[in-house]
């Protein structure tokens, strides 16, 4: 496989990652609204799509962290772009078909991390920069968009706490159209800058650009739209989970959740910091819960927690794996066979879960059956 053919795979398979991001994501911004009857599914997950690609055009800086900050742009080759891809995608399609939301963001920094040690080691990854923009935010966003979403959700009830719970309930879900159409915006500032960074590193390590360079206008529309496409297919597992799996959500605790997302999320993608849109969606209901004093789905939230933990780790195992089977094989030929496996795995776990169709309940699914049996536990 020449080197060219090899970039336009690459750069392919990035927009497909982006296209599993879409699907896996959409929960993000729209769990809620569904959940509380604001929004018609359809029409949440059209939405979500338009402003998804609206946002992909508002901002560059994170893609200029992913493409500058998380590996050594000098030691980067078209070969261990395209491993940390299959790592990401792989580790999207596994949580997404468990319904798990887990994050798009950091399976696709530990896909390019596991490449980057398979290939050169230690000093292929600028550890500060991944520590500082990747490690901190994603312990400290959750928790801190728990803590605003606590506090919106208790003075909400509490200024609203004489007005009549059918009123409160109609003009809240209102409300909610428009929190949730700001966090479709803010994912669209955020996740689809990743793989713009991305396509841009593979650009630079084929030689098309120069290190340092800027994303080209083609690549954020290309990555925009495929986001888009993605949302639009819609990430039904991983709604049912955020929106009905930790809480039961009411209108004004979706809309408290959803202005926190957003509020943290925008923040985030000005600040420059690959942030996992997931887990401050995740934070956010649980804050909802915890502010209103309504039951929480602890089992849920361990099982989600522990995804969170292990994403990193897992996609760069995979990452790592990839790349070793491609220097083992060699040349173009390792390439191919990376491709076929990608491909093999995309096809089987689309196939698992048409046989498994969302809300259909299978005894023989732990994460199933642990969300249908586990007790709501304050």
């Amino acid at each position: 496989m020449t080197e060219t053919i090899l970039l336009v795979v690459v750069v392919v398979t990035a927009l497909g990652f982006d296209f599993t991001n879409g699907f896996h994501d959409t929960g993000n911004a729209m769990a809620t609204s569904i959940a509380t009857g604001a929004l018609g599914p359809r029409t949440a997950v059209l939405l979500s799509a338009c402003l998804n690609l609206v946002g992909a055009f508002l901002s560059l800086s994170v893609a200029a962290t992913i493409a500058h900050g998380v590996v050594d742009q000098s030691v980067v080759t078209l070969p261990m772009v395209f491993a940390g891809l299959t790592g990401g995608i792989v580790w999207n399609l596994t949580t997404w078909y468990l319904g798990i939301p887990s994050s798009s963001s950091h399976a696709l920094i530990g896909g390019l991390v596991g490449a980057a040690l398979a290939a050169v080691g230690l000093s292929g990854v600028e550890w500060q920069g991944l520590v500082s923009s990747v490690v901190i935010p994603a312990v400290l966003a959750p928790v801190f968009a728990a803590l605003v979403a606590s506090v919106g959700t208790w003075l909400v009830y509490r200024t609203t706490r004489t007005v009549p719970e059918k009123s409160r309930t109609r003009e809240f879900r209102w409300g909610q159209i428009g929190s949730a159409s700001l966090v479709s915006l803010a994912h669209g500032t955020n996740d689809a800058q990743k793989t713009m960074g991305v396509i841009l590193l593979a650009l630079i390590a084929h030689g098309t650009l120069s290190e340092g360079a800027d994303v080209p206008l083609w690549v954020v529309f290309a990555c925009a739209l495929a986001m888009a496409l993605g949302t639009w297919i819609g990430g039904w597992r991983v709604i049912r989970t955020l929106g009905k799996g930790i809480v039961d959500i009411e209108p004004p605790q979706g809309m408290a959740a959803e202005t926190s997302s957003a509020a943290v999320i925008l923040l985030s993608s000005q600040l420059g910091y690959p942030l996992s849109t997931t887990h401050v969606a995740s934070g956010s209901v649980l804050g909802s819960g915890l502010g209103r004093g309504t039951q929480v789905r602890w089992s849920v939230a361990r099982r989600m927690a522990t995804a969170w933990v292990v994403t990193l780790p897992a996609a760069g195992l995979v990452g790592a794996a990839t790349f070793a089977v491609q220097h083992v094989v060699g040349g173009g030929l390792g390439d191919v066979v990376v491709l076929a496996l990608l491909v093999a795995a995309a096809a089987g776990f689309w196939y698992a879960a048409r046989r498994t169709p969302v809300g259909h309940h299978n005894v023989n699914d732990p994460w199933e059956a642990d969300q249908a049996s586990a007790p709501a536990t304050a």
